[in-house]
């Protein structure tokens, strides 16, 4: 055996070393490109989106979003509160109507105003919503199923058409309030038609939901649409000026199903109440809501500001501060500020309109710059509404933390660099090859020879114990 391979390595020559060399460096150059594509185009290493998606269910991994998603709608406030809270990425509560608003940044400028990661984490929300188990049971739910996983507009919204050529289906109607509706007004049409099947659906499957697992699934699913259209058509409310009767919806949806928190209701609750200058209102809702058990938010931790700074804002001067002192109403309202910037120090220069304002995205990173984009987005009028609360906010945000850091922050995947390691080490030695060819073929042949070393060994054994007539009779095989 030693003896074949030595022969097999001095019939290699210099040319084919560099064939060698050259042939890795190219393909891994190949793999780099499209890696570097994938990664600026979609955010994320095509490597590992298929080892995550295909060979971790092989080898019997474990999806942890699923997890999280199942257990964030079930009906036990506890757990439904463990598992948000472990979450990283949360649904933005005010996000946009993606046919009537976000569309409209893609007619003017041709350019898609969400990433392929956050239209991605939506796809996973709506499954995990709008479908169970036994939807292959009926043909529209079926049919709505495969349209929620599908990644083409259009391929969903000919999907939604075809359902309801069916029977008239809850989630169809809120696909296509979403993202056919061109207007505001078109979407709340159609997620009042939704509301109608939705809340027949909700009727009968409370009915059976203790007849077997099966049917409380599907209950928690008919629960889940029908709140999520109440919500939709109380944002709809609020968008075409009708704050009131979008108050009264939201307060109606929260007092009938309390438990589902993980809606976040209570956030459009503020926003509207903001409009009215209902601060009485928002002082008791934030009374609620502003616990230490429940998780913060920006918009929560921002308007608790916003409500001190109203009460000294518009009579505050920091000369007069500096040369008096602050008083105790003054020292609560700087007090608060201080606790907001510190858990978002992102929110003040969007506030300020120090940074450019961007639509704000479907899924935001909490404490992050995503989440004082989608704050921003919507209360920057409700602080330029209250005089003198920017100026404060102004006065006493900087000097008092430390240097906003840049976060999240976008790192490149294990694959993009292990790709660019192999692709410059394959490339330097096809190199080396091309100009030092005998010396490269002899350190290529010492490195073989220590690499087949090992098999040598084992076959060396395998030969002193077997018999020498099987062995030769093997090696003919």
């Amino acid at each position: 055996m030693d003896y074949t391979v030595s022969m097999f390595l001095n019939t290699l020559t210099p040319k084919f070393y560099v064939a060698l060399t050259g042939t890795s460096s190219l393909i891994s150059g190949l793999i780099l490109i499209f890696e570097w594509w994938y990664f600026r185009k979609y955010g994320t290493s095509f490597i590992e989106q298929v080892s995550v998606s295909h060979l971790r269910p092989l080898l019997g991994g474990v999806d942890n979003n699923s997890s999280n998603n199942s257990n964030s709608s079930n009906g036990d406030s506890d757990s439904n509160r463990q598992s948000v809270s472990e979450c990283k990425v949360w649904r933005n509560p005010l996000n946009l109507f993606r046919g009537a608003e976000y569309n409209r940044y893609t007619w003017v400028t041709g350019r898609e105003p969400l990433t392929y990661y956050d239209m991605n984490l939506s796809a996973q929300d709506h499954q995990t919503f709008f479908t169970c188990d036994s939807d292959h049971l009926r043909p529209a739910d079926a049919i709505m199923q495969k349209a929620w996983r599908e990644r083409n507009p259009q391929a969903r919204i000919s999907a939604a058409h075809e359902a309801l050529e069916i029977n008239e289906c809850a989630t169809a109607y809120i696909l296509l309030a979403e993202e056919e509706a061109t207007t505001i007004a078109e979407a709340e049409k159609l997620f009042k038609q939704a509301l109608k099947a939705g809340d027949g659906c909700y009727r009968r499957s409370q009915q059976l939901q203790h007849h077997g697992s099966q049917y409380e699934a599907q209950h928690r699913r008919d629960t889940n649409v029908l709140v999520y259209i109440k919500r939709r058509l109380a944002m709809c409310a609020r968008r075409l000026g009708r704050t009131r009767e979008a108050v009264k919806m939201m307060r109606d949806l929260m007092k009938e199903f309390p438990l589902l928190s993980m809606f976040n209701i209570h956030e459009n609750l503020l926003e509207a109440l903001l409009e009215l200058q209902a601060y009485a209102d928002v002082q008791a809702v934030l009374a609620k809501y502003d616990d230490i058990s429940l998780p913060k938010s920006a918009t929560i931790c921002y308007t608790a500001a916003l409500l001190k700074a109203r009460a000294v804002s518009d009579k505050f001067s920091p000369e007069a501060a500096s040369r008096r002192g602050l008083s105790t109403a003054e020292m609560n309202a700087v007090e608060a500020i201080h606790r907001a910037v510190e858990f978002n120090p992102h929110v003040p220069k969007y506030l300020l309109e120090m940074k450019s304002l961007i639509l704000p995205p479907e899924h935001i990173l909490k404490r992050g710059d995503s989440e004082a984009i989608a704050y921003a987005f919507f209360h920057l009028a409700h602080w330029k509404r209250v005089e003198g609360a920017l100026n404060l906010l102004h006065c006493t945000w900087e000097g008092t933390f430390h240097e906003v850091s840049v976060y999240p922050k976008k790192e490149l995947p294990f694959f993009i660099l292990f790709t660019a390691g192999l692709c410059s080490f394959t490339a330097m030695l096809a190199l080396l090859t091309h100009q030092f060819p005998e010396l490269m073929g002899v350190f290529a042949k010492a490195f073989l020879s220590t690499l087949f070393a090992p098999l040598n060994f084992v076959m060396e054994k395998v030969e002193s114990i077997l018999p020498s007539s099987l062995w030769h009779q093997l090696t003919r095989i």
